[in-house]
């Protein structure tokens, strides 16, 4: 038999037996979509958290109170001890050191906004002006912090918050009543949406010390930190730690957190969470391949009669081998194909319902759920093929 010949009576096998067919098909396809939609899954919120961490600026450091151990708990805390606090003289200090280029304080809480007859709870963000570019805000109108009369009692809003409290009026230079103090809007954000868990147009930016008073504290919740350079990020973190150290008393109470850290972290996570659901899927892969062993088997011996023909005119026994071969690589390749193509199907679904999730298959998941389909079609055939293949040719015509 030759190649050609066995591929068509491979081809009119399969479409002879169209519901078996069918279901093998079915089968691999389900496998390797659930390989290609859970690796678009989990790449896409790999992709995503590693934007929203890049979105909040480049050569970030974060430094917070308290010193993280390994056991990821702060020393003193089974003594009922605090972490000294972050203050402003702390973060001074720090924007005086060569390897800082900006320097932000902050604090984070919440508060009535009013004006207008209007009244809403919003975040509040107490900082300098260094915050906006640190965490690539941008102002679409006005400024923050000019110098000049009240500079202190001014205030930024976010986009959505400028447009409920002031949707027929110009927003700039307007007064507005934050918790008991008044403030003057001097700057309304362009809109950015959500990053990193809250929303950017619905925050209101106010001077630090302000914030710490209406919020009766004189600690930071943190200070963000922009290095001189990229390369320059871990000499800045030491630098830091050194600095902070001899400010606290030579104690080492702070721990600072590089940009780059934190996406590595994310990054193996989330990396080894896709290889997991990968591998989960591809358990149904090794499912199908028993489906398509099991049919083939039977076939043996259904085909009894077919196999004996074949052998009588002529055929050998790795005509017959081949020819089973053939039959669940045709059956292995048109379940990938159709899987493939329901896998992409799923991810479009995904993308359309999550717009901010870049929920696409990563290639070496599409390519290893292929070829792993094929393998398995074509090892689940070994044993009926070789049962086909040993059927001697007069007993095979001899029953019915």
């Amino acid at each position: 038999m030759t190649l050609v010949d066995t591929f068509h009576l491979s081809i009119k096998t399969i479409l002879s037996y169209q519901l078996r067919s069918a279901l093998i098909i079915l089968a691999m396809a389900l496998g390797v979509a659930a390989v290609v939609v859970l690796t678009a899954l989990g790449d896409g919120a790999r992709n995503y958290i590693v934007n929203q961490f890049s979105s909040i600026g480049t050569n970030l450091l974060v430094v917070l109170p308290g010193r993280a151990e390994t056991s990821g708990a702060f020393p003193g805390a089974v003594l009922g001890q605090t972490p000294r606090d972050l203050t402003l003289k702390d973060a001074e200090l720090l924007g005086r050191l060569p390897q800082v280029k900006r320097y932000a304080p902050l604090n984070v809480g919440e508060a009535e906004l009013s004006a207008a007859n209007r009244l809403r709870e919003v975040t509040v963000l107490g900082s300098n002006a260094n915050l906006i570019p640190i965490r690539h805000m941008e102002l679409a109108q006005g400024s923050f912090l000019s110098h000049g009369s009240g500079s202190n009692a001014q205030i930024v809003l976010g986009a959505k918050l400028a447009q409920e409290f002031f949707p027929q009026q110009q927003a700039i230079g307007q007064r507005v009543r934050l918790g008991g103090n008044r403030f003057r809007v001097t700057g309304v954000l362009a809109p950015q949406g959500e990053s990193m868990g809250f929303n950017s147009d619905e925050i209101v930016i106010i001077p630090v010390d302000q914030a710490q008073s209406l919020f009766n504290t004189t600690s930071l919740f943190r200070i963000l930190i922009e290095a001189a350079s990229h390369n320059e990020i871990e000499s800045a973190k030491q630098v830091i730690l050194e600095m902070l150290k001899q400010s606290h008393d030579g104690e080492e109470d702070v721990t600072v957190i590089t940009q780059d850290a934190i996406l590595s972290t994310f990054d193996r996570i989330l990396h080894a969470l896709t290889l997991a659901v990968a591998g989960i899927a591809a358990i149904s892969l090794i499912v199908a391949g028993i489906l398509i062993m099991n049919v083939m088997l039977v076939a043996v011996s259904q085909r009894t009669s077919e196999i004996g023909l074949l052998k009588a005119i002529g055929a050998r026994a790795e005509d017959i081998r081949l020819l089973f071969f053939t039959e669940a690589l045709c059956l292995s390749f048109a379940g990938a194909v159709t899987g493939f193509l329901l896998g992409q199907i799923g991810s479009l679904m995904l993308r359309l319902a999550f717009p901010q999730l870049p929920a696409w298959a990563p290639a070496w998941a599409i390519l290893a759920s292929i070829l792993v389909a094929l393998a398995t079609g074509i090892l689940a055939c070994v044993i009926p093929a070789n049962r086909a293949a040993r059927l001697d040719a007069v007993l095979a015509l001899s029953r019915k």
